[in-house]
């Protein structure tokens, strides 16, 4: 697929590598192209492109922005009618121990409220960048679980689909409204890993008697 990653930090950074090593064409924007570019230079499949119009030519957008950044950075890429867009954003506070939204909306439903014509699928939300980098094998039969929720078919499949083709396991969570129970997921993950000193080589997942 061609997938435009809009970010550089270290989820971007990640998914960028991730993406290229499974052949996917990758291009990757940020409000710094320098940043971008080093991402680039670092994984030379990969396209360091300015912000105006970099979802042009793609089949899907991958935020890897804070929330609090996400609507200004997709404006910032074009025209999304029709795009499919990852939102792997958590609507945390300062200290990152909590969430700012919830209950009765979620992150990925305001992003999709802003951004009306894009199909926006929740992903990724669960999985540290440490262990985005390092893959999805973590040996003795374990996979990393992400979990998928959106109310477009076709975004589902897709983000399944890219998923799967890095290595990952993929659970459907539902409509875009579930995103409301993964954030919070992600919350605790992030306790787990910062509060509770398990460091980020853990992930949550989602297991069924055989």
């Amino acid at each position: 697929m061609k997938v435009t990653v809009i970010g550089a930090g270290n989820m971007g950074s990640a998914f960028v590598k991730q993406l290229t090593r499974a052949g996917h064409q990758v291009t990757v924007t940020t409000r710094n192209l320098g940043k971008a570019q080093a991402v680039a230079a670092a994984n030379p499949d990969a396209i360091a492109v300015v912000a105006v119009n970099a979802a042009a030519v793609a089949d899907v957008v991958v935020l890897a922005t804070s929330y609090d950044d996400a609507v200004s950075a997709l404006k910032s890429v074009g025209d999304l009618s029709g795009k499919v867009v990852i939102d792997i954003t958590n609507p945390l506070t300062a200290d990152y121990m909590g969430l700012t939204l919830g209950h009765s909306t979620s992150a990925s439903e305001e992003i999709a409220k802003a951004i009306p014509g894009a199909e926006v699928v929740k992903a990724f939300n669960t999985v540290f960048a440490q262990v985005l980098s390092d893959g999805a094998d973590f040996g003795n039969g374990q996979t990393v679980s992400v979990f998928v929720a959106s109310d477009s078919a076709r975004a589902k499949q897709t983000a399944k689909a890219l998923a799967e083709s890095m290595g990952f396991v993929t659970v459907d969570a539902g409509g875009l409204k579930n995103a409301r129970y993964l954030e919070p997921v992600a919350g605790f993950n992030i306790y787990l890993g910062y509060g509770a000193g398990l460091g980020t080589s853990i992930a949550p997942a989602w297991i069924k008697r055989a």
